[in-house]
């Protein structure tokens, strides 16, 4: 049995030397880095699926990508609704970890100041929800598993005692004879 000759895909003319252009208005400065990029995920990320399975396995239910408050426009990782607790698990390289981070060679204007840019948001949406009455939990990547979902538990419990603490009714006096 014969098989057919697969056939070249003709290369775009281009000024390009590899072929590829980018398209208007990216910022990926290659084909490479354009792929790269596009495969980064903004949730269900491999720490915050193991900080989900902790978390859960520690007996806590949350909500996940969601909003905390509806006027900010940002959503949190876990979300514990009743408790009021937000937690966001940041990535080493796209919040500017002070251990890990480090400026990419290439394009390093254009990273420098959008990492800057990612950790002030990061400031301002701590600052918004603590003023809206939520407790901001912030999670690093390489940050061990059990001990950040400890925390997110010893939080979310003291939160929950809190409330309940507030909502309870002292007991009634008992009348005098």
């Amino acid at each position: 049995m014969r098989v057919p000759k697969r056939r070249a895909k003709p290369t775009p003319a281009s000024s390009n030397p590899i072929g590829y252009e980018p398209p208007e208005g990216s910022w990926a400065s290659s084909a490479a880095n354009r792929k790269t990029m596009l495969a980064n995920r903004s949730r269900d990320t491999r720490p915050e699926l193991q900080l989900r399975r902790a978390v859960h396995a520690m007996g806590l239910r949350y909500r996940v990508a969601m909003r905390p408050e509806a006027s900010v426009r940002r959503s949190a990782d876990l979300v514990f609704t009743r408790a009021r607790v937000a937690v966001f698990v940041d990535g080493c390289f796209w919040h500017g970890c002070s251990a890990h981070f480090r400026t990419p060679a290439t394009n390093p204007d254009y990273w420098s100041t959008k990492i800057a840019g990612n950790v002030a948001r990061d400031r301002d949406t701590d600052a918004r929800l603590a003023e809206a009455g939520w407790t901001v939990v912030r999670v690093w990547e390489h940050d061990l598993v059990v001990e950040a979902a400890t925390q997110i538990a010893g939080c979310v419990r003291e939160r929950l005692a809190d409330l309940r603490a507030r909502h309870e009714t002292p007991p009634r006096s008992m009348p005098e004879d």
